[in-house]
């Protein structure tokens, strides 16, 4: 028997916040300045909803340690001052978090430092505080599910009482693993052919979303 939903695990880039086209724009500018030309299809489909540390493991087999380090530096920097020049919540979401009763968490591939700040800068950081998981705090990031199984052993709720709520092929792939339902975003920049697959229901509109719950 399905058991019914306890607890709404988000993903925070592309789901909460609408930042992956600023993280897109900024890999596809430092491919270009370091070696290494990158489209943004190749960008999605390489980095989207990995972790810093294994995007950077990618970079120093293409590049070299050195040049990773400077890439990852490069990042940092460049992606906060573009956070910090416009981010927005995603379309629909904080019509969505409004109807939604169920307790909700964070759990994403980025550093504790990067949500505080995206988050912060959206004013969501207080509607999630004290619930937000990062995967610097598990041994293997997304497509493994330690980052949501860890996230439910905190909220004390059993994967299978879980969903998450993703917009990335690393991500759904992370629920399934955990032995949890997914809805997968295909509003943003993964097409939702990459989102498809078992226990998972793909969507297009945020304000869609407590329908959505409701209904598994």
């Amino acid at each position: 028997m399905i058991k019914p939903i306890e607890l709404v695990i988000f993903d925070c880039d592309g789901v909460l916040v609408d930042s992956e086209c600023i993280a897109v724009r900024v890999q596809v500018a430092l491919g270009a300045e370091l070696g290494w030309p990158l489209s943004e299809d190749e960008v999605v489909a390489r980095f989207i909803g990995r972790s810093h540390a294994a995007i950077r493991e990618q970079v120093a087999e293409r590049l070299g340690q050195e040049t990773a380090a400077v890439w990852a530096e490069r990042f940092e920097q460049l992606h906060h001052e573009a956070v910090d020049a416009g981010l927005a919540p995603v379309e629909g979401l904080l019509e969505a978090l409004d109807k939604i009763t169920l307790p909700t968490c964070v759990a994403s591939s980025g550093s504790h430092e990067k949500m505080r700040h995206t988050l912060g800068r959206t004013g969501l950081y207080e509607r999630f505080e004290g619930r937000i998981h990062s995967s610097t705090e598990v041994a293997h990031g997304k497509p493994a599910p330690d980052l949501f199984l860890y996230a439910a052993e905190r909220m004390g709720v059993s994967p299978q009482a879980c969903v998450v709520v993703e917009d990335s092929r690393p991500g759904v792939q992370a629920a399934r693993a955990a032995g949890m339902r997914a809805l997968g975003y295909a509003g943003g920049l993964t097409p939702a052919e990459h989102l498809e697959g078992a226990d998972t229901v793909v969507f297009h509109d945020m304000r869609k979303l407590p329908v959505l719950l409701r209904e598994m």
